[in-house]
């Protein structure tokens, strides 16, 4: 067996990074160990070596004690301790996982929601695909905030172009580089304004692989303007998928749903056949099981996405899919199992 080599070690400093960002962690901590890797991967051969000779490795930026430790052990052959405990913790939660839900899981080809650090989220636009790619997808949506949510630093019209032009740029290196075919699809998850517009310029919209429209703002509206709100954003021409319908949050500082009619809503998104989206962050839970029910007799297509903000997020997906198998909605009927051409094909039917 060959000895641990840079490689070695940068594949167990970014593991720890996404199984933490995975378990919800501390952002500092997943970040330290996300930069250590990008710091040794970033040394000349001769730089690496040198420190190979000498362990000298919190003389580096962005090293410190216990990620110095993980080298070490890494080098000697090892497993560190921190990576052992996460990767049980992951082992455990997985077994609990229904085996409908499992099944599902294993035939989702990408995710169509996810922020990277243009907005609010926590890693560049290229780590977010690279650890899609890691995780066996076939596409990974983008989707960062658009301009009226300026808590999460949304994308301006210009910001938004400038990022078309950086995910082009990607799909063209991915095509050369990546183990298999995938592609990063463009998008947003769009503000859906008080009257149930769009928050962001039509002709943008237009050239977008996938729009998510969600609520973020006066989310305790009046139930009967909140349902025309809704239904208004569902039937926009450019809506793709319905966001975290009810925006209720159910872990660390609770948000209860807003108040709608999901009968209205979901006859609308199935009219229009915009996908209902099972939100699997674990604070969300959205939408709760009582109105994802409603919306599986409403005849609604679904996707099952992460909202991930950080690249361990993106395998959050298997909660989800628990969530959507316990109504017995065939995978069909779920976007996000179909192939990018088909996907693609869904996303461009407004012409």
């Amino acid at each position: 067996m060959a000895a641990p080599d840079r490689d070695d070690v940068v594949g167990v400093l970014h593991r720890i990074a996404f199984l933490m960002e995975r378990k919800q962690e501390s952002t500092y901590r997943s970040r330290a160990y996300r930069a250590a890797g990008d710091t040794l991967r970033g040394l000349d051969d001769d730089a690496w070596r040198g420190h190979v000779r000498d362990g000298r490795w919190q003389e580096l930026p962005g090293i410190g004690d216990r990620t110095a430790g993980v080298v070490t052990t890494v080098l000697a052959g090892e497993e560190p301790r921190v990576l052992a405990d996460l990767e049980a913790e992951l082992a455990e939660r997985n077994r609990a996982a229904t085996p409908a839900g499992q099944a599902l899981r294993d035939r989702l080809r990408g995710d169509l929601h996810a922020h990277t650090d243009e907005s609010d989220g926590g890693a560049p636009l290229a780590d977010m695909a690279l650890a899609a790619v890691e995780i066996g997808h076939e596409y990974q949506a983008i989707t960062d905030h658009s301009p009226r949510l300026t808590v999460a630093n949304g994308l301006s019209p210009a910001r938004l172009r400038a990022q078309l032009e950086r995910i082009d740029r990607l799909n063209t290196a991915l095509a050369a580089s990546a183990p298999r075919p995938f592609r990063v699809l463009s998008g947003i998850e769009v503000d859906v304004l008080d009257d149930g517009a769009l928050d962001q310029e039509p002709e943008l919209l237009r050239r977008l692989d996938v729009v998510v429209a969600s609520v973020h703002s006066k989310l305790r509206m009046e139930r009967e303007a909140m349902t025309r709100r809704m239904v208004a954003a569902v039937r926009q021409p450019w809506t793709d998928v319905l966001g975290h319908c009810t925006g209720q949050r159910v872990l660390g500082r609770p948000r209860p749903p807003s108040d709608f009619d999901p009968d209205a809503v979901f006859a609308a998104c199935a009219e229009a056949q915009v996908a209902v989206e099972v939100n699997s962050r674990p604070d969300r839970q959205d939408p709760p099981d009582e109105l994802l029910a409603l919306a599986v007799e409403a005849g609604c297509l679904f996707t099952v996405d992460s909202d991930a903000h950080a690249p361990g997020q993106l395998d959050w997906l298997v909660d989800g899919c628990d969530r959507l198998a316990a109504h017995g909605v065939e995978p069909d009927r779920v976007v996000t199992t179909w192939p990018v051409e088909r996907l693609l094909e869904w996303t461009g039917r407004h012409g």
